[in-house]
């Protein structure tokens, strides 16, 4: 459930999203929108874009909910800067570390996960930041990765000189059913299972693709728990029923006594097998 680069899979969606941020970065294009529903993989995308990066200082904001103030402090601290109290000392002390970093030959990303959270204010000092710039080119580059209701926020009238200066726009869409199968695989052989040691059929696949509708972190879930129920059968081939029975668990379709059950009969499985919990 952790955005783990190494366990990223990159469909032709998120590859595009990577190349998009890229660009968006390395031509110093200045904003750059990055949308997509919760459980996408947008963090994820953000974490192996922090992998990527060379030559580029980067501060990454977790918690957009904080006051305008609140947030030019966190990207100041996050570039590891020190400055003066006022919003003026914060903004010069970023424009001579800019400035610095142009001379050296490097660049400097700003990154805002869950940007949908952002205040019009907080967004509007946002907007202030990429005044920061030469003649030629724009001195930091901000990225805003965020749920789709952060283009509707953008479409404030407020917001009107931010929304028309993002020129690089990329929404994440959910993997198809093709992609899901080979989201499936590719999660397993990264986690160390050997090539045919545990397959799903089709169906199993295509009933993974129909509830969770491509969502990578629905998939884990769910994959989670169909895994854990294969283990308890001792089956190296997963089924569409072996899938259904997972989606009823998961829904808490099963009462709580037979849950409670269940609990107590997998736990008696792991101690006889040896497992450490």
């Amino acid at each position: 459930m952790t955005p783990n680069p190494r366990f990223l899979f990159l469909s032709k969606k998120h590859e595009e999203a990577l190349a998009s941020l890229s660009y968006g970065i390395n031509k110093r294009k200045g904003f750059i929108l990055i949308t997509g529903e919760i459980g996408t993989g947008k963090t994820t995308i953000c974490r192996e874009l922090l992998n990527r990066l060379k030559d580029i200082d980067s501060a990454l904001i977790l918690n957009p909910s904080l006051t305008e103030g609140g947030l030019l402090t966190a990207i100041v601290d996050d570039f590891g800067l020190t400055s003066g109290r006022s919003i003026k000392e914060k903004i010069d002390t970023l424009n001579r570390f800019l400035l610095e970093r142009r001379e050296a030959g490097r660049n400097a990303v700003v990154i805002i996960d869950e940007s949908q959270h952002l205040s019009i204010k907080a967004l509007e000092m946002v907007r202030l930041l990429s005044n920061l710039e030469t003649e030629r080119e724009k001195l930091i580059q901000i990225v805003f990765m965020g749920q789709p209701e952060l283009r509707e926020k953008l479409e404030n009238k407020e917001l009107k000189q931010l929304n028309q200066r993002i020129v690089v726009r990329y929404h994440l869409n959910p993997l198809d059913c093709e992609e899901t199968f080979d989201y499936i695989l590719h999660r397993l052989k990264v986690a160390g299972c050997p090539e045919g040691f545990l397959t799903f059929t089709n169906g199993a696949a295509d009933r993974v693709f129909r509830h969770t509708k491509g969502y990578p972190r629905l998939i884990n879930v769910l994959c989670d728990r169909v895994l854990t129920a294969a283990y308890v059968e001792n089956k190296k081939v997963v089924d569409k029923e072996m899938v259904l029975k997972a989606i009823k668990d998961i829904e808490g379709y099963k009462s709580s006594v037979h849950n409670t059950w269940g609990f107590h009969r997998l736990l008696g499985i792991f101690r006889r097998r040896g497992t450490v919990l």
